[in-house]
């Protein structure tokens, strides 16, 4: 057999693998036991958190022949006795279930050709003919206009299910014909647990610290973090450790980290400066070094304002940090950048690499009261800043 990513070799089978979504699935899953099903529904939210999987979930579970009925517990790929309906669904070749790409596919004609003419041709052997619109937010204003009509009253035992990272960009019109599930991001603790039920399962060594570190470059995505943890494997082999996911991910570790936390908190801009402009030089990507510090900065001002919280801390910081910081790391300095972090995740902006830097250089302008910093300083200042 050749080769799959671990994202796709471990794609979830049934509706109880889904991780982090358990509201959305106790819900299709009821609605499948109760007979209450909609014709369409359109999950949202961000990339690679389950939307396309559950999508698939969904129609196998319409048309498992295991079941006279659609069943909340449709076949797993990994029985041998799995029905035909399921595996090919699974493995995108079901004839009565159609994937559309409306990224590739956007206009009018890509509409009426793929969905439109083919909705009144009742299913070939399933119970459900199903339509899983994939990207749907990239249909033209025609597309989405060609769509309403069949949408709203759509003929008997077909299911239409869109997915979009983008739920903005659709129509009201459509989305007052859909049942919507919002996608959560995935918290890194479940990404963690899930990374680790796969490394078991591969025969991989890898240390807590290092699941942690893959589970947190996924930023909430699944897919990202399997992503990751596959070019993890590819550099480091069958045993992995903290650094070398340090390594192959260019990750800035917890200990370069804190360096540069307890220089901010001590005034010490200069060091902070040299650590960065160390990073710049090893080519690290200021944005990852951004995103890491800013989440350092926040677990360490959760540690200041609640303590040792459980579940409010999303990486290990250390003692020696929480420590010096406890009493001098001012707490409402850094608010704005960690909401404006939150807020811009997405579009990952180099401008958060400046707003870092000039944190870190308002802080040296403060230990020197007021005075312009060194040479040197203010030159590393303008390497990293620009």
């Amino acid at each position: 057999m050749s080769y799959q990513v671990i994202a796709r070799k471990w794609r979830p089978q049934t509706f109880e693998e889904v991780t982090g979504q358990e509201p959305i699935t106790r819900t299709l899953k009821n609605a499948i036991e109760h007979e209450r099903l909609h014709h369409a529904y359109l999950f949202s939210g961000a990339r690679g958190v389950g939307k396309t999987t559950t999508a698939r979930l969904l129609a196998k579970a319409l048309n498992c022949h295991k079941s006279e009925k659609p069943t909340a517990t449709p076949c797993s790929m990994n029985d041998p006795t799995a029905c035909a309906s399921c595996s090919e669904i699974a493995e995108g070749r079901s004839i009565d279930v159609m994937e559309i790409d409306a990224a590739s596919n956007t206009g009018v004609d890509n509409v009426r050709d793929a969905i439109i003419g083919n909705v009144a041709i009742a299913p070939a052997r399933d119970r459900y003919k199903v339509f899983i619109i994939d990207e749907v937010h990239m249909l033209s204003g025609a597309a989405f206009n060609a769509l309403l009509k069949t949408l709203e009253e759509p003929p008997p035992r077909v299911v239409f299910i869109m997915a979009t990272t983008e739920i903005h960009k659709v129509p009201d019109t459509i989305l007052s014909r859909c049942q919507q599930f919002e996608f959560r991001t995935i918290a890194t603790a479940k990404i963690a647990e899930a990374l680790r039920r796969i490394a078991r399962e591969e025969k991989i060594d890898v240390d807590e610290d290092a699941l942690r570190e893959i589970a947190r470059a996924g930023e909430g995505s699944m897919r990202d973090a399997q992503s990751a943890f596959d070019q993890v494997i590819s550099f480091s082999g069958k045993k992995i450790k903290a650094e070398d996911v340090e390594t192959a991910l260019g990750l800035a570790g917890t200990e370069v980290l804190a360096r540069v936390v307890l220089a901010i908190a001590e005034q010490r801009a200069a060091e902070a400066l040299a650590v960065v402009d160390d990073l710049v030089m090893r080519g690290q990507d200021l944005r990852n070094f951004c995103r890491d510090l800013l989440a350092h900065l926040r677990d360490l001002l959760v540690a200041k304002v609640a303590g040792d919280a459980t579940g409010l801390l999303d990486s290990s910081a250390t003692e020696e940090s929480e420590d010096c910081c406890a009493s001098s790391l001012p707490t409402g300095n850094w608010s704005g950048e960690i909401d404006g972090d939150a807020q811009s995740r997405a579009a990952q902006s180099d401008s958060r690499t400046a707003r870092c830097a000039g944190r870190i250089y308002a802080y040296g302008q403060s230990a020197c009261g007021g005075r312009r910093q060194s040479s040197a300083c203010c030159g590393c200042w303008r390497r990293f800043a620009t």
